[in-house]
């Protein structure tokens, strides 16, 4: 299982929110291309960066700090965040992300989503942010009415491989992830990053009973909670 160490960037700050709440947000650091070079020193194989400004607005106002970033460290990266065209993923591919996390459009435009799966395959990654089983768009922001499992089910027929499901309402919250979900979609064809509330060892250990591809970590990194150095113990066993 890969560990992925978060870093979300919010007016080019290192930030967490609670439960997706732009109201709610805590600066960690305030230098972010720092923090990514930290990850990697405490072993990280995989840093996973969103842009909230880009998610919330659609713009992508943390461009150069991910530029920064991506020139700093030598581990692969995925991005995320306000990706809503193709211009925007050529330009994040061409400054060597190594994958491009789509939410809101992959919802919206199904359409793009098969376009881009077929042109860059695994180089696209879908985000799924769900509340109460409802699939989030725009930030977290908008509740689309969709049914998070039934569209998880709809993009592995579009030919995509990886995923990152959120639990939004576990996020940030340091109350251990929803492990239920995570179960029915690891019985499905497709490479889940669990993504929401993975605050305990023994969320980690579970998500690897399970044969979980991947899990991102945030807030229990920052906060002390989670040791990467305890984590990336168990990462490959």
């Amino acid at each position: 299982m890969i560990i992925f160490p978060a870093i979300d960037l919010l007016n080019e700050q290192c930030v967490r929110l609670k439960q997706g709440d732009y109201n709610q947000k805590e600066v960690f650091n305030s230098n972010p291309v720092e923090q990514a070079k930290s990850f990697e020193e405490q072993g990280a194989k995989f840093l996973h960066l969103i842009d909230l400004d880009g998610a919330k607005e659609g713009s992508q106002k943390n461009f150069e700090v991910i530029r920064k970033i991506r020139e700093a460290i030598n581990i692969p990266i995925q991005v995320g965040g306000g990706i809503r065209n193709e211009e925007r993923i050529i330009k994040l591919l061409e400054l060597g992300v190594d994958r491009v996390i789509l939410g809101t459009i992959a919802i919206k435009n199904r359409d793009f989503l098969k376009e881009m799966l077929s042109k860059y395959g695994n180089k696209i990654v879908v985000s799924v942010d769900a509340k109460e089983g409802k699939v989030a768009t725009d930030g977290w922001l908008e509740d689309s009415g969709i049914d998070s499992i039934a569209f998880v089910k709809e993009l592995i027929e579009l030919g995509l491989k990886t995923l990152v499901y959120t639990d939004i309402s576990k996020d940030g919250m340091m109350e251990g992830t929803n492990l239920d979900i995570y179960k029915k979609i690891n019985e499905l064809e497709i490479d889940l990053i669990a993504s929401g509330g993975v605050s305990r060892m023994y969320d980690i250990e579970e998500l690897l009973k399970m044969n979980t591809y991947g899990a991102i970590v945030g807030k229990a990194i920052y906060a002390g909670a989670l040791s990467l150095k305890d984590i990336f113990k168990v990462e490959n066993v």
